[in-house]
């Protein structure tokens, strides 16, 4: 294996495929933090074309992380499909880009090559592709799951209505939820960050959310994103809960920084399969986002984009009915501003979209960071071009519980209207009998919550 080149002159080595791989990455404040970087620009170039040489089969004889110590690692090489990884395993990491991007390759062609993948692969293409790569080899892939009802349609953008509250608080909750739904939100599930975190509030926000669902026919899912433990007693005593969430990261011990395991959540797909209210087949909704190894102390010095990509080889094992990337919310100690939580979004979806996962994102950032609610916007219009299968929307962009800036109910409607992609179909069905859409277009009833009085 081959981790030296010359560049203008200059002789770089490169000590392991771990260094390799983390100076091969587009600029992040969290791999400077971690003190991992390229220290140059002419460094991260010749990163890239190091990589660019790799063959994929060097990759996955040379584990960043072995099977042996990590059970993440142990679950990703366990899903690799062996001859498809045969008929690929002497492609350099430039054809795969090439095959990515050809116009002949098909989105199913991706995900069956994707089978002879491991999550490193992955990482490693993506960290030669532009913004603009991204975006057309993303967009290429369909993938729809179905809990109560479908999303990931291509051509469609689906959305996860977000009416969280700051102290809990029932009525709260569902004023923000009909005034979410009312703008045409909430077709690939309405979530809620709980204040408490315990088994009462959960099932509180749970019964409130499946009488509404139940009483308008909504056709959605609902779900409370407490701890997996704590909805796991909230359905086990009889709670109505559609899925069961849980955030996850790349690494076994970042896992069990969490409190979860790879057992823990197959007992709690089990669990929601046999007493959960969703109609399945997928019934699990995973959280992740690039830096959380890293804020936990559990990233063995791997970069955070292939750790994130590691995220996604693990969450595929379980079939999740959706997956999203919080891109921005952990700070700006991991992206620093909005150019680099930009392109660690397109990177996560894309990424995430070629492991066969249904992804979303929460297009987001924190006060303290340096971005605006214009950047975001962009990043929104770019990822509703990449075929982005939902969006995380909260009241004017503004969440009054956990503190941070995402898109807003009307965000989602604009990136509709202005991309020509509609809800899902059955969601888009329920809007026009309710008349909040007309011939597939907001109507004048839109935004008014007071329909659902």
């Amino acid at each position: 294996m081959k981790l030296q080149t010359t560049y203008l002159g200059t002789v770089y080595q490169f000590s392991s495929l771990k260094e390799l791989f983390a100076k091969a990455n587009e600029e992040k404040s969290g791999d400077r933090l971690a003190g991992i970087a390229a220290e140059t620009v002419q460094e991260r170039i010749a990163a890239k074309e190091v990589v660019s040489q790799l063959t994929l089969g060097e990759i996955r004889e040379n584990p960043l992380l072995t099977p042996e110590e990590d059970e993440v690692s142990r679950i990703i090489e366990e899903q690799i499909n062996e001859p498809i990884y045969q008929s690929m395993k002497n492609w350099s990491v430039a054809e795969l880009r090439e095959y990515i991007l050809s116009d002949e390759v098909t989105g199913e062609e991706l995900l069956r090559i994707s089978r002879g993948l491991t999550s490193e692969m992955i990482a490693a293409v993506a960290k030669l592709m532009s913004n603009l790569d991204l975006v057309y080899g993303a967009n290429k892939i369909e993938v729809i799951t179905k809990c109560n009802s479908a999303i990931g349609h291509k051509g469609t953008l689906a959305s996860r209505l977000q009416p969280n509250h700051p102290t809990d608080h029932v009525e709260g909750m569902l004023a923000s939820l009909k005034e979410g739904l009312s703008y045409g939100v909430g077709d690939a599930v309405i979530g809620i960050n709980p204040v408490d975190d315990s088994v009462e509030s959960v099932k509180r926000l749970l019964h409130a959310t499946h009488r509404f669902i139940q009483e308008w026919e909504i056709p959605t899912q609902n779900c409370v994103l407490a701890h997996v433990t704590t909805q796991m007693k909230a359905v086990e005593q009889g709670a109505p809960a559609d899925m069961i969430f849980q955030s996850i990261a790349g690494t076994e011990a970042a896992n069990k920084s969490f409190g979860i395991s790879a057992a823990l959540l197959e007992e709690a797909n089990q669990l929601v399969k046999t007493y959960g209210t969703g109609t399945g087949p997928q019934r699990l909704y995973f959280e992740t986002g690039q830096g959380s190894e890293l804020s936990a102390e559990a990233h063995h010095g791997i970069d955070q984009m292939t750790l994130e990509s590691r995220n996604y080889g693990f969450a595929r094992h379980y079939d999740p009915y959706i997956v999203n990337t919080v891109v921005g919310f952990i700070g700006p100690e991991y992206l620093y501003n909005s150019k680099q939580v930009i392109r660690a979004g397109l990177e996560d979806h894309f990424m995430a979209k070629l492991h066969g996962i249904p992804m979303g994102v929460d297009i987001c950032y924190t006060n303290h960071i340096k971005a605006d609610q214009n950047d975001i916007e962009d990043l929104g219009v770019l990822l509703t071009a990449a075929g982005v299968n939902f969006i995380i929307a909260t009241p004017m962009g503004d969440d009054c519980m956990l503190n941070y800036q995402s898109m807003s109910y009307h965000d989602i409607a604009t990136l509709r209207q202005t991309l020509g992609r509609p809800p899902s179909p059955r969601f888009a069905e329920w809007l026009e009998k309710m008349g909040i859409f007309e011939n597939g277009k907001l109507s004048k009833l839109a935004g008014d919550p007071t329909i659902f009085l």
